[in-house]
């Protein structure tokens, strides 16, 4: 550890003047990359949480140390690392059954309060990098990711009158190497023979030809109709 900080490590009124405006420093560092990029979770909700741990780190630390109270010392943090997580799934959205956002926001803040609570416990060294690291994943990743090819996602909408036509169906898809993510089958009654709707959400591992998938399908027997959905 650096030596620098060995006088700021005590439970003292400046050092806890200290320990709270760095939580506000670095969770507001960490807050205005994702206010930037308007995500849910920003600047004032990532100090809140840094804050919020950085207090209850040293509530700990102060009733072991100076009030003398029997319990563990890492309790309090130990709870605040678990109640973050009910914090984080507030900012997970799914948008149309395809994409999942948020989740880096809700990682974001989950390691946001872990750095409050290094910080009010006195472990500036490990908060000062971690926070350089959160910068870097959300940052600089994020340039990276984005450029990682991604497997294809997309749906079928599906009108068939035989039931055995869904079986071909998505026996075919499973063979151009496409993941079936979700499947919802409604039918109706107002005609002579009952006609079943399908819409089929498939992740695809290759790229393919849309309108050459969508023609074989709608020549499979059985099959009233087929396109791709939104």
């Amino acid at each position: 550890m650096l030596t620098i900080f060995d006088g700021f490590r005590d439970i003292t009124l400046v050092n806890v003047l200290i320990r709270l405006f760095l939580a506000v420093l670095c969770g507001g560092i960490i807050g205005l990359e994702r206010s930037y990029k308007n995500r849910p979770a920003g600047f004032r909700t990532h100090i809140l949480v840094c804050i919020g741990a950085a207090i209850a780190s040293m509530t700990g630390i102060f009733m072991c140390l100076n009030m003398k109270v029997p319990t563990d010392i890492s309790r309090i943090g130990a709870q605040v690392v678990s109640g973050l997580g009910f914090i984080g799934g507030g900012t997970i959205i799914v948008i149309n059954q395809k994409t999942i956002k948020g989740l880096t926001t809700a990682a974001g803040l989950w390691v946001c309060g872990i750095i409050g609570l290094a910080l009010g416990a006195g472990f500036y060294e490990g908060a000062f990098i971690a926070t350089a690291l959160v910068l870097i994943a959300e940052g600089l990743f994020g340039i990276f990711g984005a450029r990682i090819p991604h497997s294809e996602l997309f749906n079928i909408e599906l009108k068939y009158t035989e039931k055995t036509a869904l079986n071909y169906v998505m026996r075919y898809c499973k063979n151009n190497r496409m993941m079936i993510r979700n499947l919802v089958v409604s039918g109706t009654v107002d005609c002579e023979k009952p006609i079943y709707s399908v819409s089929i959400h498939v992740r695809s591992r290759k790229k393919i030809d849309h309108k050459e998938f969508i023609n074989h399908i709608r020549g499979i027997n059985g099959v009233l109709d087929a396109s791709m959905g939104e």
